[in-house]
């Protein structure tokens, strides 16, 4: 039997049996787990129950979110989405991926994993094979990569432009990078957190502001524009999922600005006060998504293998710069301590991995052992 990880009671996570032993299927690929990464964000809200999907599920047919539980084959209980594996077994009709082949999937944390190829594609998390010789941990940070890129895209960023990026977990450090790489003349960053605020700075953030700290003379959305000028950002990437964040991100841009929406919300609306900017300035409001069968907004030019990958070639090409925020690994059978870590200790923890049996054995005959901390 293979092992899943799973929400249980608010705030704690099991681990369960699957059955994984059957024969694949044609398409299908078995994998052998070696590393994971816990989203800080759908994950935690999935093992809190704070999400939508508590009480409700999302009808594919009607585009909306339906009182009751989801009686397709979707299990809003099992946990995560950014994996690394070996390819164990491949099935008829599977092309381009051989056995021994590392790749990265967008699935839950089990040990081991079988995987449709199309389906995973149609679902919005293709598998994209990784440099066989290469460290894992860039990897980690495939699935959260294509949403900050994205989100870049959706933000329509020029040659010139001025951009605010609100919440320095692993997205919002990963969109900084990616303005500066599309041209963005001023990264400006706001989190509370001092050491998020560093780590942005040493990323090649132009501002750090602690938004707490400018919330006594009117918040960080004033505060932008009395330091930029009646025009504030052109550009303001709203990752943290707090709603007082988002109002201040519409608070900042000027008129006919762009506010790019990437957080998960949760919960009523407290703090957007959609009658004071919002209202004024006429700003656009982009949810952006990349997932559940929203295709990017260039598609078919920009489809989401071609996101994945290359997001894959910017990591492993160095362009994106991931080693300082990767902070914890947990061991499978110890991942409570990831969740709790990341529950407990947010000035510390920006993203914490699950190490699978097979980890350390990988990474010495690839020569990176000496990379693991």
């Amino acid at each position: 039997m293979a092992h899943v990880l799973r929400a249980a009671l608010p705030g704690k996570v099991v681990i369960g049996e699957i059955d994984a032993e059957r024969q694949l299927a044609p398409g299908e690929v078995r994998l052998k787990s070696l590393i994971s990464a816990i989203s800080h964000g759908t994950e935690l809200h999935f093992v809190r129950r704070t999400s939508p999907f508590a009480g409700k599920y999302f009808d594919a047919a009607l585009r909306a979110f339906v009182d009751g539980t989801d009686k397709s084959e979707h299990d809003p209980d099992v946990l995560g989405y950014e994996m690394v594996s070996e390819v164990t077994e491949i099935g008829r009709g599977v092309n381009g991926i051989r056995v021994g082949d590392i790749l990265h999937s967008g699935t839950p944390h089990q040990d081991e994993t079988i995987v449709n190829i199309d389906a995973q594609r149609e679902f919005g998390y293709p598998v994209t094979v990784l440099p066989t010789d290469a460290p894992l941990e860039p990897a980690l940070f495939i699935s959260l990569g294509t949403v900050a890129l994205q989100a870049v895209h959706d933000a329509r960023i020029k040659v010139g432009d001025r951009v605010l990026i609100s919440g320095l977990g692993a997205i919002g450090l990963l969109a900084a990078q990616l303005a500066a790489l599309s041209g963005a003349s001023a990264i400006i960053v706001a989190d509370p957190l001092a050491t998020r605020r560093d780590l942005a700075s040493s990323l090649g953030a132009s501002e750090a502001i602690d938004p707490i700290d400018v919330a006594k003379s009117g918040g960080l959305g004033l505060e932008i524009k009395r330091r930029y000028g009646l025009g504030g950002v052109d550009v303001a990437i709203e990752t943290s999922g707090a709603y007082a964040a988002l109002h201040a991100s519409i608070a900042a841009v000027g008129v006919g600005g762009r506010v790019v929406s990437v957080g998960f919300y949760q919960g009523d609306a407290i703090g957007l006060r959609l009658g004071e900017e919002w209202h004024h300035n006429r700003p656009d409001l982009i949810s952006s998504m990349g997932v559940w069968s929203c295709p990017h907004r260039d598609y078919p030019l920009w489809t989401r293998q071609r996101v994945t990958d290359e997001v894959r070639d910017l990591l492993y090409g160095g362009k994106l710069k991931t080693m300082q925020l990767l902070t914890h690994r947990v061991d499978f059978r110890d991942a409570q301590r990831g969740y709790d870590l990341i529950m407990s200790n947010r000035a510390e923890v920006i993203k914490v991995a699950i190490v699978f049996d097979g980890y350390y054995a990988h990474m010495a005959k690839v020569g990176h052992l000496n990379a693991v901390s």
